[in-house]
């Protein structure tokens, strides 16, 4: 009796001591949802900020002297080219006018006598009346009269100029400043600033551009990916300060012929249609200008890629059903996602969930799903690049 207790005694010690030494259960497979990348045919955009310019905005001085009568605009209100603005007062004008033309008449009056003067002496002087000297003479006053004609005439010109000029009109269409002179007021000529006047439609859209990305726009006409601003009319949308999206519409149609060596950037504008006037000169905005050819990119989700330093890192399942870091190179945003200009494959199944807790080599459990566009792509429309053909060919050998 007391042999088999204690048998039994070793048997459940025994047990004891083996179910001890087992190894505990490792932690449970992780779930991850994966996906394949969006592919799409994209452009890149590059944005710069920037301010509205009036094409022509001209200083409207006095160009004659005299007092100022009526002043027909309101300050700050929208005229047309040729618009009447200031009159000065042409009375003092109207009579040197007026002299000129009864100067022309005097001397129209001249010139009929020697005229006739001369034609008589002709006659006279074949009957021997007259000597040759005393037809020369009569021929000269002719000439004579012929230039103070043609003198009163220019010098009537010039008054009736004088006389248009009393009538000071909008040189421009556009938007005219405040009058800087008054009523009664004495202007001098080319002296006496008036107002000014701005045009607005259309308007330019002015910037700077660095260097590098001059560079690779001559690079990518170079190649024939991208039409360089100065012969093609790329697209420019502009986004205001107080605005979301961008809501104005242009085209590029000035790059400067160098760069500023101080800045390292070189000038350039748009052009943008403001048929309301509603962009004003001085307006900042912010701008997006096709910025790169056609290229094929991956889109996935911001949240799934990681940083390590300097590396951009993507968790894809590999085969075996272990998850491996990617490299990636990204880019810009396309319809709410980042595009992936390279390291990830169309046929790549991207980690979207869990990321945290994976490290490289780990067994997951994946549950296939697909990813859809977070925002409509509001990119603006591109122009078509058109590569001229070949004329000739040769072998590569």
């Amino acid at each position: 009796m007391t042999r088999t207790v204690a048998t039994l005694a070793t048997f459940a010690l025994l047990a004891a001591c083996s179910k001890g030494n087992q190894a505990p259960p490792g932690p449970p497979t992780p779930h991850v949802s994966v996906a394949q990348p969006l592919v799409r045919d994209v452009v890149d955009w590059d944005e710069y900020v920037g301010k509205f310019e009036a094409p022509q905005s001209v200083n409207i001085a006095a160009r004659v002297t005299g007092v100022v009568t009526k002043i027909l605009f309101r300050n700050g209100q929208d005229v047309k080219q040729g618009q009447p603005l200031f009159i000065i007062d042409p009375r003092p004008y109207r009579a040197t006018l007026e002299q000129a033309e009864a100067q022309i008449a005097s001397a129209r009056a001249t010139l009929v006598n020697a005229r006739s003067v001369a034609a008589r002496s002709a006659e006279l002087v074949k009957a021997q009346a007259v000597s040759k000297e005393e037809l020369e003479n009569n021929q000269a006053q002719v000439r004579t009269a012929q230039a103070s004609l043609q003198s009163a005439i220019a010098a009537a010109d010039n008054a009736r100029l004088n006389l248009s000029f009393t009538t000071v009109r909008a040189p421009v269409s556009g938007r005219v400043s405040d009058k800087r002179v008054s009523l009664g007021d004495q202007v001098v000529a080319n002296q006496t600033l008036l107002t000014t006047v701005v045009s607005l439609d259309p308007i330019w859209f002015s910037f700077d551009g660095a260097e590098s990305f001059y560079l690779k726009y001559l690079r990518e006409a170079q190649q024939g990916q991208r039409g360089s601003s100065r012969s093609a009319a790329n697209p420019v949308q502009i986004q205001l300060s107080d605005e979301t999206g961008y809501n104005w519409h242009g085209r590029m149609e000035f790059v400067d012929n160098a760069l500023d060596p101080n800045t390292g950037t070189i000038r350039a504008h748009a052009v943008v249609a403001n048929p309301r006037h509603f962009l004003t000169p001085g307006m900042f905005g912010r701008a997006r200008l096709l910025g790169s050819g056609h290229y094929q990119a991956m889109l996935v989700p911001d949240e799934v890629i990681t940083a390590d330093q300097s590396r951009k890192l993507v968790f894809v399942v590999g085969r075996d059903g272990k998850v491996v870091q990617r490299t990636v190179e990204t880019g810009p945003e396309v319809q709410g996602l980042r595009a992936i200009r390279d390291g990830l494959a169309p046929t790549d199944l991207v980690v979207l969930d869990g990321i945290a807790a994976l490290q490289p080599g780990m067994a997951v459990e994946a549950k296939r799903t697909v990813i859809k566009p977070r925002a409509p792509d509001t990119s603006p429309s591109t122009p078509a690049v058109t590569v001229p053909q070949a004329s000739t060919a040769t072998t590569a050998g």
